[in-house]
């Protein structure tokens, strides 16, 4: 079917704390970032800096981005490489439902620090695709349950941040998680916003060991691994021991 611009579901940009420019999405009623962090500085802090600290050094990784949206998590992995010199060869995937919001984002304000990103941003925009001697990023167009299967690199970082588990949940179900963990390297790093107690036994039920994050100034998330972290362990076992009622998303919920 054709797209049809009118039927697009509405986007409103907002500002947030920092200054970085967000959208509000009607088809979800929330906004791609915390307001109250900041879009880069919560790209930034929960997302990349945690994961480039923990992941283990490799001549190559392999970054699953859930989902692309606005781009930040995927743009703030170049600047923070550029910025820090890492050489590291980087291959971003990105599943992303919303093919037009992609198309637009050559005209979308991004912060300052993403001036030297231009080129790259307009040719995603373009192409759903981009490479150069050190990245290469791939934007898989549709569902993220149906192209994630396709996948046949494993993974090496997750950036698990879809819409909230309230607006998106079978990105967040215990099937999901297990899709997940099929795709990843034992010492793969996930990090994500939510600390959600349904989130992390999800987790927990499909092999991955929940973490909480280094003390930052956002709001605390979760961090997982299907190895070990030197970090505070969150044991969820005890959690159900103490609240059976304590249950992770099933999709079976949402058929």
């Amino acid at each position: 079917m054709p797209y049809n611009e009118a039927l697009r579901p509405f986007k409103q940009k907002v500002t947030t704390k920092d200054g970085s420019q967000t959208l509000y999405s009607s088809e979800f009623d929330e906004c791609y970032h915390s307001t109250n962090d900041g879009a880069l500085n919560e790209t930034l802090q929960k997302h990349i800096i945690p994961a480039f600290t923990l992941v283990p050094q490799k001549e190559n990784l392999v970054i699953l981005d859930i989902c692309f949206g606005l781009g930040y998590n995927t743009l703030a992995t170049i600047y923070y490489c550029k910025l820090h010199k890492i050489s590291t060869k980087i291959k971003i995937i990105s599943p992303e439902l919303d093919e037009a919001l992609v198309r637009s984002l050559k005209d979308f304000v991004y912060p300052e620090e993403f001036n030297i990103l231009k080129p790259i941003i307009e040719q995603l925009s373009q192409n759903l695709y981009y490479e150069d001697e050190q990245f290469k990023i791939e934007i898989l167009i549709g569902d993220a349950r149906v192209t994630l299967p396709n996948i046949e690199q494993k993974i090496d970082i997750i950036y698990q941040d879809a819409f909230s588990p309230s607006k998106n949940p079978l990105l967040w179900t215990r099937e999901y998680f297990s899709m997940l963990r099929e795709l990843c390297n034992y010492d793969v790093i996930m990090t994500t916003y939510s600390s959600a107690t349904p989130v992390r036994m999800g987790m927990l039920e499909s092999g991955f060991k929940p973490y909480a994050p280094p003390k930052s100034n956002v709001r605390s998330g979760t961090i997982a691994t299907l190895g070990s972290l030197e970090l505070e362990f969150i044991d969820m076992e005890l959690k159900l021991e103490r609240n059976p009622n304590a249950k992770s998303l099933k999709d079976s919920q949402y058929q």
